[in-house]
């Protein structure tokens, strides 16, 4: 990190943040959030809240608490409706918790945080590494609103240093609500299986008219092209979907034309 800029952080920590190594797996990993609260080393839960709640093989007498955690998610969103409500426009930025700091992604990814404050858009991320922190410190060092959605997982080590703004959330589903709810559109670079989850939940939300007006960029034409042509040579092909669907999301390399994209919606949002 710059030594004139940001937090007064080392980088040592135990998810990788900022060092591009591989976090830590498991119940062994150094420390980990469950909510607001922090777990260290031996304190570290063996499950998290997210599976203990799916598991329909554990404990039975786990069942007579479920209406208890009706309570604990329903703070959840109350709290993440709290603190988002006076956001104002908004983008999310997703891509990998892996990628390194020497790829041409972190450096985009960096790009356009910054980018899409100049344009005056807050950025929300997943607040982990990566590609996440990239975009949050972009965002955070061009003076915008920087904001991370943390999830419960047992291999992260909470928000990056480059998020403002952080809300730590137990399940996934209220977690991508909010990502929903006060973004204006999604941007989405390189990533892995969650960067999936997140792009074909936006995906199916457009189609079925959830959400309107919600543009949805995939930026690397390299990494993203199998999965676009795989979708029309297969899914199209067979019928399972249509041209329309193609037309939801814009592929591009040019991080100047995802913030075009972005600034074209917001105008038409503010015509209707």
């Amino acid at each position: 990190m710059d030594a004139d800029h940001g937090p007064d952080h080392g980088t040592d920590h135990g998810s990788g943040h900022g060092t591009g190594q591989q976090p830590e797996q498991g119940a062994s990993a150094r420390s980990r959030y469950e909510g607001p609260v922090r777990f260290r080393r031996s304190q570290v839960p063996s499950t998290t809240t997210d599976q203990r709640l799916l598991d329909s093989r554990g404990p039975h007498d786990w069942v007579h608490t479920d209406p208890w955690r009706v309570m604990r998610i329903q703070s959840e969103f109350v709290e993440g409706f709290g603190q988002l409500a006076e956001l104002g426009t908004a983008v999310a930025v997703f891509g990998s918790a892996r990628t390194k700091p020497d790829e041409p992604s972190y450096a985009q990814a960096e790009e356009l945080g910054r980018k899409l404050v100049e344009a005056d858009f807050a950025v929300v991320t997943g607040g982990g590494p990566g590609a996440m922190e990239a975009a949050n410190r972009g965002a955070s060092q061009a003076g915008g609103v920087s904001v991370g959605l943390g999830i419960e997982l047992p291999f992260e080590d909470g928000l990056n240093d480059w998020v403002d703004l952080g809300i730590n959330f137990r399940y996934f589903f209220v977690r991508k609500t909010m990502f929903v709810k006060y973004a204006q559109g999604f941007v989405v670079l390189p990533g892995g299986l969650g960067t999936l989850d997140e792009l074909f939940e936006a995906l199916t939300l457009v189609q079925t008219r959830k959400v309107t007006e919600f543009p949805i960029v995939l930026v690397g034409t390299d990494y993203w092209r199998g999965l676009v042509d795989w979708m029309r040579d297969t899914q199209l092909a067979a019928g399972k979907i249509s041209a329309a669907d193609l037309d939801m999301m814009v592929l591009t390399d040019d991080v100047d034309e995802a913030v075009r994209i972005m600034v074209a919606a917001r105008e038409e949002e503010q015509r209707r």
